[in-house]
């Protein structure tokens, strides 16, 4: 289910080009944690460019002091430092923002989109808000149940271009990977219903030619081979974890679900361990017709007290169900998908106009009223589920480009991530300060899928909304 694994890893970081420890204030559960297995990444990760931003040494950002002591007094220079130091003001952290990198003119490649964000505009309130029961934990482990093969690749999170995932045996990057998963419920200690979802990953990697062209020098199509082309006995094993009922997992009985923490460190920067960042990644998880899903994995670091906001890493997989979990053999059943570097992007107009939207809400219950002993006992956060029904019209974004121009863009307005196969994702920061981290899934049936995270300005999980939007579509054109 997702490509990084849920176990603390040190090594992990290594590959990611950025090496560095995790704050001890980071909540401690078992997703929030940044983790890389070894087998995620490329087989010489020393040849793969490190996409992190080095953190400049506090000697370059403050000056240096010159203090002239007084006469015999040894202990005076000290003194004065001190005396200076008290009066200077308390650092805080400042107004939370998403940092966006510099993308260089050199990186050639197809136009890729990325845009501002789309708003969205309710016209007409079909159902208010309304209770709905909280879904089956038995009804979502027997829905992600089962063996799923799948297709996946890596976004840069600044120019949208997919970027390698590993090397081949000639050092040769490759782009794309196919995926075989192997998910089933485990029964609790005791006996009872199954409590946890574990999940084995096979994977396997291929693609050379990445998404800049599609023909060679001679005119023909690159042909990849097959996803029955390999035996993924033999292949390497890219993530093997255990999904239980944590805090920070919001599920929904078709399969679908939002994980990730649910506080994010955020408060005063203490200068004695600037250095740390905490680092998390949330997966989300939509699925289209039960046998179809897709889960986008973002890596994102918080620094200065968690108002930089940096995106590292964008991972994308579509997998489809096959078969129960019991039938090993899969030899019958071929896999429909095609590898991200052949499908087309989707365009921003595909998106605007009106649509009705069905959205279901799970909102965290917060405060001293909880009982402790129930969620001890539970190891989870009570969440009130709502749902809402309404049309609404989405306009176009404000600013978009396409990567194949050579000036350079404004990253700050650069939100939306337009991915192939229908995909979008975006990190944003509203105007009251709440991180919102969504997802959307479009299909030419008119058909967009969403699931979004938000967080408050206190770093505590805000809202989970899980959107089916439906093209409001007419077969005469509308009057004016």
């Amino acid at each position: 289910m997702s490509s990084p694994s849920l176990r603390v890893s040190t090594t992990a970081h290594r590959h990611l080009g950025f090496n560095r420890s995790l704050s001890p204030s980071t909540p401690q559960n078992l997703f929030t944690l940044l983790s890389f297995p070894t087998s995620t990444f490329p087989k010489h990760p020393r040849k793969l460019a490190a996409r992190s931003q080095k953190k400049q040494g506090k000697a370059n950002e403050v000056g240096s002091i010159k203090v002239k002591g007084k006469p015999g007094n040894v202990w005076s220079v000290d003194n004065e430092l001190a005396a200076q130091e008290k009066g200077k003001p308390t650092k805080r952290r400042g107004r939370r923002r998403v940092v966006k990198g510099k993308r260089s003119r050199g990186g050639g490649g197809r136009a890729v989109l990325v845009s501002g964000a789309m708003l969205m505009e309710v016209e007409t309130v079909l159902q208010t808000q309304e209770p709905v029961i909280r879904p089956s934990w038995n009804t979502f482990s027997s829905s992600v149940s089962g063996i799923w093969k799948g297709v996946g690749a890596v976004f840069s999170p600044i120019t949208a271009e997919m970027e390698p995932i590993d090397f081949g045996s000639r050092d040769e990057q490759l782009y794309d990977c196919y995926t075989l998963s192997r998910i089933e419920a485990v029964p609790s200690s005791s006996g009872g219903p199954a409590s946890h979802v574990q999940r084995k990953i096979n994977w396997v990697t291929l693609n050379p030619h990445g998404e800049k062209s599609n023909s060679n020098e001679s005119g023909r199509n690159h042909v990849l081979p097959q996803f029955e082309a390999f035996n993924f006995e033999r292949s390497d094993v890219m993530e093997e974890d255990v999904m239980g009922r944590e805090p920070g997992l919001v599920f929904f009985e078709d399969g679908s679900y939002s994980r990730g923490p649910v506080d994010i460190p955020v408060g005063e920067v203490d200068d004695s361990n600037y250095y740390l960042s905490p680092t998390f990644k949330f997966e989300q998880c939509l699925v289209k017709g039960c046998h179809k899903r897709l889960r986008i994995v973002h890596t994102i670091e918080f620094s200065n007290g968690g108002s930089n906001i940096q995106i590292m890493r964008v991972a994308v997989y579509e997998e489809q169900w096959v078969s129960p979990v019991n039938l090993l053999d899969q030899s019958d059943s071929e896999l429909d998908l095609k590898p991200f570097s052949q499908r087309k992007r989707t365009q921003s107009s595909e998106l605007a106009g009106p649509w009705k939207v069905f959205e279901v809400s799970a909102t965290p219950i917060y405060g001293e009223e909880m009982d402790q002993m129930v969620l001890e006992q539970e190891n989870s956060v009570p969440y009130v589920y709502l749902c809402t029904e309404a049309l609404k019209k989405r306009s176009l974004p404000g600013h978009a480009a396409y990567f194949g121009e050579e000036e350079m863009l404004d990253m700050q307005d650069a939100t939306m991530l337009w991915l192939p196969g229908g995909v979008t994702a975006y990190v944003d920061v509203n105007k009251d300060g709440i991180l919102c981290i969504g997802v959307g899934w479009y299909s030419d049936e008119g058909i967009n899928l969403v699931m979004e995270r938000d967080y408050g300005i206190d770093g505590k999980l805000k809202d989970i909304r899980s959107k089916s939007e439906m093209k409001r579509r007419w077969s005469d054109p509308q009057p004016e």
